[in-house]
């Protein structure tokens, strides 16, 4: 008893004992203590460097159950006497069995430990992060499976299969959740979108009960040129006044055009160029032979390769500077709703180009001045504020107009608007107008055939006249023609026409009675068409041409203003262009009944629709120059196709392959396998024929605007209405900028509609 009793003793003061040390330990690391004078300068030094490793090893030690490592850490000073314990010891007298001699090793160790602790309280943030190294070092002991031992240093891990599964899955996640965002977005806008439909027609007279808007986004002023940027007369450097050094910049922009090799372009520059000259420059300045544009030319050339240089963040600069004149100048309030409005940007200063050979191409366009503007805007709305310093032209009030604001250009003295868009509730009346007029005449077509073609064989020359005229502009759809003064481009139309536009041939081509038109229409694109005409109209046009020189006009006993007021009293609202535009979208209605059956292909369809509008096109003479870009954008398209072709001649090798191993050893892995391959057979020879519908179609079109016809003469009931039919989404024919515009006829249109 008493033996144990001496056992229960010394444990309960080696408890004791621990528990003191265990005290000391937390005062020390909580900075209580201050670090041992005994402690060496060197070992403070090399705490440091020690730490990580030592941290890592007691780490590990305590992984694997060595209790005295813990204990160890903090060693107390009275122990500390070179390694040596005091004889007075509780834990010799007691215990002695279990008492350790410690090596010099760890002697060393314990004096190492010590130092680092005592660096942790002059150091704290350094400690935390060797503390923070360690516990990452522990985990990466504890998990070994997560590294490959076998990778290099410093490369990043490959990602497992199920790592880059959840990747995938998370991309897959976010790309719905942007996608349903999207979706989301278009719904509020549409909903929020002013359906004015659906409140019935305005009144032919007022447009409008509420307008208000900021005015014309004017053009900055010019800046002058750089002092080294030199304009040279004669060989030398000439500093011009900055009126005059504004029009030199135009020009000189222009030098690598053929425009400035024209010598009506040149001449017309010059005139005007001279007009803003002053006395002294005018004195020297004498030809246009001995000016040197070429620093001012190099000059711009080197800015706009800046422009397209610039850095992203350069180019959101001037992108959010749009965006906010767009916000501020670009829409107005319509009878209480927000409208876009088409081109709030006057057109700043330059040369006049014009289509064709323009006689007035090279003369200066003057800069708009606020003085020079009329405002229109609502009576009780307020009125926008001209810039500083100017004053407008005149404020108006006119509600039965549909313009924000008006001006008179100086080429040619006419008057020049800015309008709404497109897809605002007036632009978008009057379209829904046009079509219905359109339709209407579908009902008075065959009376009005039936009166032209009596007109034909009348006693009056003016009614032979008018009726093969209006025969024109319903068999080839011309346009009605305007009277030209000599300052306009040679262009003509219908009433317009000389005898040296027409030539007749009895027989042509194996057809009788052919007409062959050969003259510049509408913004001087060249009309030549041979057509076979009924044979009253061929006679009649043999007698009027008959004494007639090829100057002369072949209808000159109509004029547009008297051809349209016959048409007007035939039907309200009837001109040429209605004419144009109902033989427009029956050609277009016509065709796509054609040229859509059952089974058809997305692709196949779009193809169909683009070849009826391409039919149209050619009707109105709806042409264009080839794009600079086709030959090189055919190149690419026959490139794809021919590795497309590859690309289906391996696919079928490697289905051989697999039809032959399945059919030698069938299995439900090879069986899949010859699925896998055939269907990959399939999705190459789909995308082949649709690259091809897309060479036929880009080469079809390659001279042909489409979509001149498809805004302007084109019924878009006709289009939507074919779409949902066929299953087409619209957006494949119409672009966002075309659904807008046509919002109404995609809202209000049914699969059953028929022009």
């Amino acid at each position: 008893m008493k033996l144990e009793k001496e056992k229960h003793d010394r444990r309960e003061k080696k408890k004791s004992k621990r528990s003191s040390k265990d005290r000391e330990k937390d005062s020390e690391l909580n900075g209580k203590h201050k670090p041992s004078s005994k402690m060496k300068q060197s070992d403070r030094q090399s705490g440091v460097s020690s730490l990580m490793f030592m941290s890592f090893s007691s780490a590990v030690k305590c992984e694997a159950g060595d209790g005295d490592t813990h204990e160890d850490v903090k060693v107390d000073p009275d122990e500390r006497n070179d390694g040596q314990q005091k004889p007075g010891s509780p834990e010799i007298n007691n215990n002695k069995e279990k008492t350790r001699s410690k090596s010099s090793k760890q002697r060393h160790n314990h004096k190492e430990r010590t130092a680092d602790v005592k660096l942790c309280d002059e150091d704290e943030n350094l400690c935390e992060s060797v503390k923070m190294k360690k516990k990452k070092r522990v985990k990466d002991e504890e998990s070994p499976e997560k590294h490959d031992k076998n990778q290099p240093s410093g490369r990043k891990r490959k990602k497992t299969s199920s790592e880059h599964d959840k990747a995938e899955k998370n991309k897959k996640t976010k790309k719905d959740g942007d996608q349903k965002k999207k979706k989301e977005d278009k719904k509020d806008e549409e909903s929020d979108k002013w359906k004015w439909w659906e409140e019935g027609k305005s009144s032919d007279t007022q447009k409008w009960s509420s307008l208000e808007h900021k005015g014309p986004y004017f053009p900055p002023e010019y800046e002058p040129l750089p002092d080294n940027i030199c304009f040279y007369y004669d060989g030398q450097p000439m500093k011009l006044s900055p009126a005059t050094e504004e029009i030199v910049t135009f020009y000189a922009k222009m030098l690598d055009h053929e425009y400035t090799s024209k010598e009506v372009f040149q001449n017309n520059f010059f005139s005007d160029w001279k007009e803003e000259m002053t006395k002294e420059e005018r004195k020297l300045i004498k030809t246009l032979s001995k000016c040197d544009f070429s620093q001012i030319h190099k000059y711009f050339v080197e800015k706009s390769e800046e422009r397209k240089n610039m850095t992203k963040e350069e180019k959101q600069v001037l992108k959010e500077e749009a965006s906010r004149l767009m916000e501020e100048y670009g829409f107005c309030l319509l009878d209480g709703h927000r409208e876009k409005i088409g081109n709030f940007k006057l057109e700043p200063p330059g040369l006049f180009r014009g289509r064709g050979e323009h006689p007035k191409m090279g003369k200066l366009k003057k800069r708009i001045q606020p003085e020079d503007v009329t405002i229109n805007c609502g009576q009780d709305s307020k009125i926008p504020a001209p810039p500083a310093g100017h004053r407008w032209k005149r404020v108006q009030h006119d509600n039965t107009v549909t313009w924000l604001a008006s001006w008179l250009e100086n080429i040619h003295g006419r008057p020049k608007y800015i309008m709404l868009n497109p897809s605002s509730k007036l632009k978008g009346e009057k379209d829904w107008q046009k079509y219905e007029t359109a339709r209407r005449l579908k009902m008075k077509v065959d009376s009005i055939r039936k009166q032209y073609r009596r007109d034909w064989t009348s006693r009056e020359m003016k009614s032979r006249q008018r009726g093969v005229a209006i025969y024109f502009i319903d068999k080839l759809a011309l346009r009605a023609g305007n009277e030209k003064d000599d300052e306009s481009a040679d262009t003509v139309g219908c009433c317009s026409l000389r005898v040296e536009h027409i030539t007749l041939h009895r027989r042509l081509d194996g057809q009788e009675h052919m007409v062959e038109f050969d003259f510049l229409g509408k913004d001087s694109i060249r009309y030549y068409n041979k057509v076979p005409v009924e044979k009253q109209v061929f006679k009649n046009l043999k007698l009027f041409i008959k004494h007639k020189d090829p100057e002369d006009d072949l209808f000159d006993r109509i004029t547009t203003v008297k051809l349209n007021k016959t048409l007007n009293e035939c039907m309200p609202g009837l001109t040429a262009k209605v004419f144009r535009t109902f033989n427009a979208s029956t050609t277009l209605q016509d065709q796509l009944n054609k040229l859509t059956t059952e089974g058809m292909t997305v692709e196949e369809k779009i193809l169909s629709y683009n070849r009826a509008n391409r039919a149209v096109a050619i009707l109105c003479n709806h042409q264009r120059a080839a794009p600079k870009t086709f030959e090189k954008s055919m190149q690419l398209l026959q490139e794809k196709i021919q590795k497309k072709k590859e690309q289906i001649e391996e696919a079928k090798k490697e289905l051989k392959e697999a039809k032959k191993a399945h059919k030698d050893a069938p299995s439900d892995k090879s069986k899949k396998l010859l699925e896998k391959k055939e269907k990959a057979v399939q999705r190459l020879s789909e995308q082949l024929k649709k690259l091809q519908l897309q060479e036929t179609d880009h080469e079809e079109n390659k001279v042909i605007a489409l979509g001149t016809s498809k805004l302007n003469y084109l019924d878009a009931c006709i289009t939507v209405a074919w779409c949902k039919k066929h299953q087409v989404p619209v957006e494949k024919i119409y672009n966002k900028t075309q659904r807008d515009k046509f919002a109404w006829a995609i809202d209000m249109t049914d699969e059953n509609f028929q022009f």
